[in-house]
């Protein structure tokens, strides 16, 4: 197991360089660091490892969870208000609907399978979009409009809602049958990880605040919350729904709202903690990827992440009807919603993990999309950045 780490270490760092210099995203070099030691081709990745792949996954969900949380400031919805919300539910919704049809043409899928896979695949990347977004707000590009912010918003909420959504497929997956009250339980979901999420983190500022404990036990207290939020979800399935990917998400939000110094140290030591998080997230997600299967579904594959891609554009534009943004910054943020990775790599591999029976084809459409939109986002992003924006920046 140590060799493993060490090659998974080296190799995911050394590739990670090679894909920066080449100005492309560095998450590429970690999918590439899994194909090449995982079980499909080198077969140096242990098997001990490769058995807690799941459980190594979720704890880097939790980590992207939280960093959205503690970074979905309220003050800064409100500023870009009625954009940002209709860039994550019109544009995402319009992607997923977009996926779902044609994944059952291309791929004979069933509705749900296929509504799954859009839910997989639709997700923007956090890892690709916030740096550059940061960046461009460190520079003033786009300021007239709060474009950056815009942007920034816009893709933590829609990470949320597509989320939400993958969560409530596949809780009507694993209920088997549609009723009414499977559609009602998601609202109920919802609800209730709202409430968990809010109350917790509520409940732990008031506990940060009685007792000063260092902030790396304060991350290690929210990493467990987290962990009993998606064990509770499991365990209370059939029973009570509950959304914990919703909880930990609004308890970062809480802890945002009520105690914003707190938040902004912590959000400084996730940073830290998703170093590590990130190599291990996308090279097992890299090391699930059998080639055969990919090279079997290529063309095919391809074409659906082409026509995704291009129902995000028309969901972006459709959007930005009605706002002060001119065409060539619609374009811009057109870009901005193209690249995936961060929800991909952590959630591609559960209808695997579940034992659907077009798990494998998801998980292989999903890494496909990530190998296919982020360097393209990413080079549209950072090329465009000035003919598109630069004449507003101040």
């Amino acid at each position: 197991m140590l060799l493993s780490i060490a090659l998974i270490i080296l190799l995911s760092l050394f590739l990670s360089q090679i894909f920066i210099l080449l100005k492309l995203p560095k998450i590429l070099g970690m999918l590439f660091t899994g194909i090449i030691l995982g079980p499909y081709v080198l077969d140096l990745i242990s098997s001990n490892i490769l058995g807690i792949s799941t459980e190594l996954r979720q704890i880097a969900l939790v980590v992207i969870l939280v960093r959205a949380g503690l970074s979905l400031d309220l003050e800064d919805l409100k500023k870009v208000g009625k954009k940002a919300m209709l860039l994550a539910f019109v544009s995402a919704t319009i992607e997923m609907v977009i996926i779902t049809v044609f994944a059952q043409l291309f791929f004979h899928l069933s509705f749900l399978d296929a509504a799954i896979m859009g839910a997989v695949v639709a997700a923007v990347s956090p890892a690709v979009i916030v740096p550059r977004m940061i960046h461009l707000i460190s520079k003033h590009e786009g300021e007239e409009h709060k474009i950056p912010q815009m942007i920034l918003a816009g893709s933590s909420i829609d990470n949320v809602f597509i989320l939400i959504v993958f969560s409530s497929l596949i809780q009507l997956y694993q209920g088997a049958n549609l009723s009414l009250m499977t559609f009602l339980n998601i609202p109920i979901a919802i609800l209730l990880g709202i409430t968990l999420g809010i109350v917790s983190g509520l409940g732990l500022v008031w506990f940060f605040k009685k007792f000063h404990i260092r902030d790396t036990m304060k991350v290690l207290i929210i990493f467990s919350f987290g962990f009993l939020f998606l064990v509770l979800e499991s365990a209370l399935s059939g029973i009570v729904p509950v959304s914990g990917i919703l909880a930990v998400i609004t308890l970062a939000g809480a802890i945002l709202k009520s105690h914003e110094h707190l938040a902004n140290r912590l959000v400084q030591k996730f940073e830290k903690i998703w170093v590590i998080a990130e190599i291990m997230l996308f090279v097992l997600v890299g090391a699930t990827v059998d080639l055969s299967v990919l090279f079997n579904v290529g063309l095919v594959a391809l074409a659906l992440i082409g026509i995704a891609m291009i129902a995000r554009l028309l969901g972006v534009h459709l959007s930005l009807l009605g706002s002060k943004l001119n065409f060539k910054e619609q374009w811009f943020v057109g870009f901005s919603y193209l690249p995936k990775a961060t929800v991909q790599a952590a959630i591609g591999a559960i209808p695997l993990a579940m034992g659907m029976s077009s798990g494998l084809l998801i998980l292989t459409v999903a890494v496909l999309a990530i190998l296919i939109t982020a360097p393209i986002g990413a080079i549209l992003m950072d090329h465009t950045e000035q003919p598109l924006l630069g004449h507003i920046s101040q």
